[in-house]
């Protein structure tokens, strides 16, 4: 019996009107939609989908006889010919079947695997001399870098980690705790091996007298050592004020560089809610074939921290620039966004990234998921993006509403949510190198090297530039171009960058790349013989 889900009245109204506006919005751009693409909006924009292991992994229709006036029916069915994954779909000629396996073909990994099991000198952790209490800082994933780091930190010092605390006065103000993000029974019981963590204080601690500190940022094993270390007899508890980049990249010891690794990659797996919905999304994506998790860094906070201005309107411009100047913790207020462009610090806009997607070869049927927020401008920003790839799915169109709602007003659960759909991506493409696309960047190193694009937008909008100003059109050569930059961009094993020559201070470790981005090699080696297995990590 099929399965069935109603859609009534003002609530059905309500969720046509996302349809009514890609299909305008297609047409305003002069698009071709395909009978696959307008399928497939029908499906993914109107459809509630039935959750379960029986509905993964299947698209939605439309049925072609309602039951009744005013009410719609909805029906699991497999994907038909025309939604086909592309692997069943036939290529003409051997030259486009090497293209497509081109497009999906991750970089070699060179035999390069994950390595984080601990020395035979590394001992469980011994009695505990305190107790450190952690206020993390900034979105998701600077949180995450900052709550591993933590982790190394309590084991360089030999205390008790408690659970820490989520930034709640961010940007995106989200009253998640720990727990609504992260699964902490296994955080806490991964970590039993390396460092004692409990949920709260004892409660003789709670009022008593504490060291609140801000760690010295990128420090490495010796100030911890020598200055934080010695706090511990005058203090039961240190509080640290913020966590993010308090720990070097570089130079620490190979058991504690792995134990960051574990921490980051493997104990701070999402809630049980999230990881289902995460995995759900994964499956529906799968259904249409090989799909680009493209990280669209073109939203709100990240336009207006960056000054970044281009192709936005006057008004949207100043709503921007009064943004920054409100935003007290932001220091920069006066930014060129012209310089900023020009030397690559910018986002790249919808509009660049649908040619450079284009420009690398992949055919307008790619199925592109958007791993981002609410998109500054919304439709009008989106619109020549969705002409060149009509099939543009996100969280909102391939759940329901019903399997959002307990995590939409919460931006870190939301951000959790793209996070599982980008790591477990065919092709991952960031628009802008931030946190999350280092994070999702090093992940997809550390699981096998995955295929991912990292855009040389200084080159990029070089090049765009001269094809809105009519000195270079869209076609071969710009292709060739393209290709021919991002050639070795695309997620191959190398050694983590170490900094700038010529930087000093603070901007030398700035300018370094980050752990988490590139753990090689740290935590990922070549097993020369089968005793060299013994050190690896099942994932």
């Amino acid at each position: 019996m099929p399965l069935r889900r109603k859609v009534r009245g003002p609530a059905g109204r309500r969720a046509a009107a996302p349809l009514r506006w890609w299909l305008l919005s297609l047409a305003a751009a002069g698009a071709t939609v395909t009978a696959a693409a307008a399928l497939l909006a029908v499906a993914l924009h109107v459809s509630s989908p039935v959750s379960g292991p029986a509905s993964y992994g299947v698209p939605y229709r439309l049925s072609k006889q309602p039951r009744e006036a005013g009410e719609l029916r909805w029906e699991q069915e497999f994907a038909p010919p025309q939604l086909a994954s592309p692997q069943s779909r036939k290529l003409d000629g051997a030259a486009e079947e090497t293209a497509e396996k081109r497009w999906w073909l991750p970089a070699p990994s060179r035999g390069f695997a994950p390595c984080v099991a601990t020395s035979p000198e590394y001992k469980s952790p011994g009695p505990s001399r305190g107790y450190l209490l952690v206020h993390t800082n900034g979105g998701l994933n600077q949180m995450r870098a900052g709550i591993s780091d933590m982790v190394a930190v309590a084991r360089m010092l030999n205390a008790t980690l408690i659970i820490p605390e989520l930034d709640k006065k961010s940007f995106w103000h989200d009253k998640s705790n720990f727990s609504d993000v992260f699964d902490e029974e296994y955080f806490i019981h991964s970590l039993v091996n390396d460092v004692k963590v409990e949920k709260k204080l004892p409660k003789e601690l709670v009022k008593a007298p504490k060291f609140v500190r801000y760690f010295k940022s990128w420090s490495g094993i010796d100030y911890y050592q020598d200055e934080i270390y010695p706090l511990w007899e005058h203090r039961q508890v240190i509080r640290v004020a913020k966590s993010d980049s308090r720990l070097a990249n570089n130079y620490l010891p190979p058991d504690i560089q792995k134990l960051r690794c574990r921490a980051f990659f493997q104990s701070l797996r999402f809630a049980p809610p999230i990881e289902a919905l995460g995995n759900l999304l994964v499956e529906r994506m799968r259904s249409f074939g090989p799909y680009i998790a493209l990280h669209l860094r073109y939203e709100k906070d990240m336009l207006a921290f960056s000054g970044c201005t281009h192709g936005l309107s006057q008004t949207e411009s100043e709503e921007l620039a009064m943004i920054r100047e409100n935003t007290s913790y932001w220091k920069v207020k006066d930014i060129d966004p012209l310089e900023q462009r020009s030397h690559g610090y910018c986002p790249l806009t919808p509009k660049e990234v649908g040619m450079f997607l284009s420009a690398l070869g992949y055919p307008s049927s790619t199925p592109v998921y958007i791993a981002a927020g609410e998109i500054y401008g919304g439709e009008s920003h989106m619109v020549d993006l969705l002409s060149r790839f009509p099939i543009i799915m996100n969280k909102e169109k391939l759940a329901s509403a019903e399997e959002l709602r307990p995590f939409r007003q919460y931006a870190s659960q939301m951000a959790a949510l793209d996070y599982i759909v980008s790591v477990e991506s065919d092709v991952f493409i960031p628009s802008y190198s931030g946190n999350m696309a280092r994070a999702v960047g090093g992940h997809r190193r550390f699981l096998g090297h995955r295929k991912t694009i990292i855009p040389d937008r200084k080159a990029l909008v070089r090049l765009f530039d001269k094809v809105d100003g009519g000195l270079l059109n869209e076609g071969e050569r710009l292709s060739q171009r393209i290709l021919d930059i991002h050639r070795k961009r695309q997620g191959s094993p190398r050694k983590r960058k170490g900094p700038v020559p010529g930087t000093k201070g603070s901007d030398r470790f700035r300018s370094e790349e980050a752990f988490y981005e590139n753990p090689l090699p740290d935590c990922l080696c070549q097993p020369k013989s089968p005793a060299g297995d013994a050190s690896l990590v099942s994932i």
